[in-house]
Formats: structure tokens, sequence, C-alpha cells
């Protein structure tokens, strides 16, 4: 078991070998054991699929802008599959700072807007707020800052 409060802060950013899949409308939209993983106090974990993992033509740059303290500034991404589109279903750092350099360009999506993320074959839950954008699985324990009355933790 992982407990999210035995993650750091700032983030921590791993390797993660285990194969993640997101499924969107019937289609695999990504499929990789090659993602990242970034681990950060009170959060599941999040993981960022190398854009070469993710199936051509379903991303199209989406509205809006976030800064994160630690990673710099996110760019979003509308998910498009046939005449279905999310709007910011996922975000990548196009630019990261240094210390998060080796996941440039890959997109993290938020379990919550798409049919299914899985883990090694688990599915996901998504955590609640959908601010934050974690998977939940079974080895991870919180409780999870997002849902309402945690955003001061």
């Amino acid at each position: 078991m992982e407990s999210v409060w035995d993650y750091p802060r700032p983030p921590r950013l791993e390797r993660s070998r285990a194969r993640i899949t997101v499924v969107h409308a019937q289609k695999v939209i990504a499929d990789s054991e090659r993602c990242w993983r970034v681990l950060e106090t009170s959060h599941p974990p999040v993981y960022y699929i190398p854009r070469d993992d993710i199936a051509e033509g379903v991303l199209e740059p989406g509205d809006g802008r976030s800064l994160c303290e630690f990673k710099g500034m996110a760019s979003y991404w509308d998910l498009v599959v046939g005449e279905t589109r999310v709007r910011q279903a996922g975000w990548s750092y196009e630019r990261p700072v240094a210390a998060y350099g080796e996941m440039v360009g890959a997109v993290a999506f938020y379990p919550s807007r798409v049919d299914e993320c899985r883990v090694a074959g688990e599915l996901v839950r998504a955590q609640e707020g959908d601010f934050y954008g974690g998977w939940i699985t079974a080895d991870i324990t919180g409780p999870f800052k997002g849902g309402p009355g945690t955003m001061g933790w």
C-alpha cells in the first residue's frame, strides 16, 4: 500500500512500467508501458503518457492554461473521438521547469472525463473534485485532497 501522505512536496517524478490505458467512446486513446508518475503529498498519482503512445488525431489544443508552482505552465487538450468532443480532457507541460523536463509534452488525462482509465489492468477511480486529476487504485490510500472542505490542506 502507498499512502499519499508519504509522497513528497515538491512532487516526485518517476518512471512507471505499469501498462496504462485510456478508453473513450469505445476507442483506445492511449496504451503505454513507459509513462511517468507524479507523486505529491495528499494527491493520488497522476500518470503522464508520452504523446507517441496516444492515438493519432484524438487530441486538439484546448482552451485555458494553469500554473503549477512546481512543474510550470500547463496546456489543456480536448479529446475528439468521432463526433464526441471532451473539453479539457487532459493536460501537458510543453515547457516544464528543469526538474520535470523528462515529461515534456506527455499528456495526463482526467479519469472523470473519459470512459475508462486503467493501471496494470485495474480500473481507476477518479480523484474527487476533478482539479488535480489523480488516479486512485486499490493500492493507494488517503484521505485525498480535492473533495469539499479539503482545498486548504
